[in-house]
């Protein structure tokens, strides 16, 4: 469940029996707070896994250069997000794919984000550690890898909410 005072703004994945969790938009704060716990820089690949509509790997590549790529499963998000990329001119940083996240070949990342179900981060904890290469680092906003601990842990605020945003070195 997202946390309280999210709302779910943007395409639906309810109808995708693959779905690793329903599309809720990433706070700017989020955002911000995930990508400096990182310390992104141009020399960076982000991969945001159930990018839903883009907003991620857009600020990545706009704010600090890194090259971006954006998955997710729902054909509306990845609509939405190709629209934004070609509307914010970064089309040459940021690519998305329409693919279920259990398939995606991760090795050419740097940085991960995930923003996902707590039992949907278990379900790709083990394919992150196998497919990453030493020094990749994955951020998780709101929800933790069960017996994995984080190496840091960071938070975000709004007017209403406090979120905690991971951090993991492989």
């Amino acid at each position: 469940m997202p946390p309280k005072g999210f709302q779910s703004s943007g395409p639906s994945t309810s109808k995708n029996i693959n779905s690793l969790a329903p599309y809720v938009r990433t706070m700017p704060v989020v955002i911000d707070a995930m990508l400096k716990l990182a310390n992104v820089t141009s020399e960076d690949v982000v991969y945001d896994l159930g990018c839903g509509d883009g907003r991620i790997v857009l600020a990545a590549a706009a704010q600090y250069g890194a090259s971006g790529v954006g998955i997710d499963i729902d054909p509306e998000c990845i609509k939405t997000a190709r629209d934004r990329v070609k509307s914010s001119g970064l089309q040459q940083l940021v690519t998305f794919k329409q693919q279920d996240l259990l398939t995606v070949n991760l090795s050419a990342a740097t940085v991960v984000t995930l923003y996902l179900l707590p039992e949907s981060n278990l379900k790709l904890k083990d394919q992150l550690r196998s497919q990453l290469n030493p020094g990749t680092r994955i951020l998780s906003h709101s929800f933790h890898m069960g017996d994995w601990p984080p190496d840091a842990i960071s938070e975000a605020s709004d007017a209403i909410n406090t979120y905690p945003v991971y951090l993991w070195r492989v």
